[in-house]
């Protein structure tokens, strides 16, 4: 038996809860329950009280579904206030003994305390590589003899405010929150194959307000971002471009919608209403198609910037891999590859079983995600503090302790009719 879990995702237009069993080979779905968001612009709570609405709905669907009550949860986090930097540190260990966790943990503080301006707080660090002495590039230096340890962490850092925005809508729905979590790290953490991570890839997780990236080399995460343009600014574009309410816009895009005009037929048009007009009139597909060119190749240039920036664009020898509800749309991935000149596939959530069927969709990279990413950084809390209580020569997991806060998020309670 596995571990049960429940995951929120907070999204830009929706809300999904996931509670799921976590096993070695799968994931057991137990419960689902999606909610249109609300209160949320660009992955930023711009409305408490309704953002607590939808994610009490969620919250109440996926209680129906599994029959659990839920009290904890993983949440996903993202939104331009997120940042990251590269930090080090170092601290001296014994030459005699050879490296234990208690070091890894010295040299993961000293890379933690980054100097933050003012309102903003560490997410999540996680440790690239180690150098111990002279030996450069090491995953694990545990056991090994030397004097000086220096590690390579990676810091994401996020506005304060926004992350107890973020919180206050959670608790005010009754779920306490066990952890924020960055959605790329979500998503990577379902889609990517091991020898992605090893060779270089980037996610590029495409929700409806962001567009969240996270670069994993050497089998770590070397840089993560969110670039505040998603599937909405698509349909804000279609809106404007042929004068139609927001909504209809949207039905317009996931029904006729395509990125790449070339693989367009000129001749075929569909009906529109536009504001302002008695009769309906048409408009040709590849008229829409360029619209929407125009927007996701300004996308991608965004995303060839970012990765530009990081330095690291010449060490992604996997490519690109796509995920989220608007890398569904057609054309993205040719327009992808085109302007970021790499490989593109586009990947949804695998190894999952129970209620699963609607969640095999890149729309829930980041729902199923948390699951998984959420209990092996419990698993790693609570190795941290049994080693703190016992020292590195009984530093094993705390399995009781572990497998009480696992289930501690869901209290088993009655299906409501």
């Amino acid at each position: 038996m596995g571990e049960l879990v429940v995951g929120i995702d907070i999204g830009t237009t929706k809300v999904c809860t996931i509670v799921g069993e976590v096993r070695e080979t799968d994931i057991y779905v137990l419960g689902v329950g999606i909610e249109p968001s609300h209160g949320m612009k660009k992955g930023l709570v711009v409305d408490v009280n309704a953002l607590t609405t939808a994610i009490s709905s969620s919250v109440h669907k996926a209680e129906r579904s599994s029959g659990y009550e839920i009290g904890r949860a993983f949440v996903s986090v993202a939104g331009g206030h997120i940042e990251s930097v590269n930090s080090r540190g170092a601290v001296g260990v014994s030459n005699t003994r050879g490296v234990v966790l208690s070091d890894l943990e010295r040299a993961m503080d000293a890379a933690r305390a980054v100097t933050l301006p003012h309102g903003r707080e560490v997410l999540h660090v996680i440790p690239r590589n180690y150098t111990l002495d002279d030996q450069t590039g090491l995953r694990s230096p545990l056991g090994m003899l030397g004097f000086r340890l220096e590690v390579e962490a990676h810091v994401i850092t996020a506005a304060t405010s926004s992350i107890q925005n973020l919180e206050r809508a959670v608790e005010a729905a009754g779920v306490y929150v066990d952890r924020f979590i960055l959605n790329p790290l979500a998503s990577g953490d379902v889609i990517l194959a091991d020898t992605e991570r090893e060779s270089g890839v980037m996610v590029v997780d495409i929700g409806g307000g962001t567009t969240d990236l996270a670069m994993f080399i050497d089998g770590s995460v070397w840089h993560t971002a969110v670039i505040a343009v998603g599937g909405q600014h698509i349909t804000n574009d279609i809106a404007h471009g042929l004068h139609l309410p927001f909504e209809l816009a949207e039905a317009v895009k996931l029904q006729y919608g395509h990125a790449d005009p070339k693989a367009v037929s000129p001749l075929e048009a569909f009906p529109i209403q536009p504001f302002g007009e008695e009769l309906p009139s048409k408009v040709l597909r590849t008229d829409l198609a360029h619209i929407i060119h125009a927007r996701v190749t300004e996308m991608f240039e965004l995303i060839m910037k970012e990765a530009k920036r990081s330095g690291y664009d010449g060490l992604l020898k996997a490519g690109i891999v796509l995920t989220g509800g608007s890398s569904l749309l057609p054309g993205i991935k040719t327009v992808a590859a085109s302007v970021l000149k790499t490989p593109v596939r586009v990947a949804h959530p695998e190894n999952l079983t129970g209620m699963s069927e609607q969640l095999k969709n890149p729309s829930y990279s980041t729902s199923v995600g948390l699951l998984k990413l959420g209990l092996i950084m419990d698993l790693e809390d609570d190795r941290r503090e049994s080693m703190r209580h016992n020292g590195d020569h009984h530093s094993r997991v705390n399995v009781g302790g572990f497998l009480r806060r696992a289930f501690g998020r869901l209290l088993p309670g009655e299906e409501e009719e």
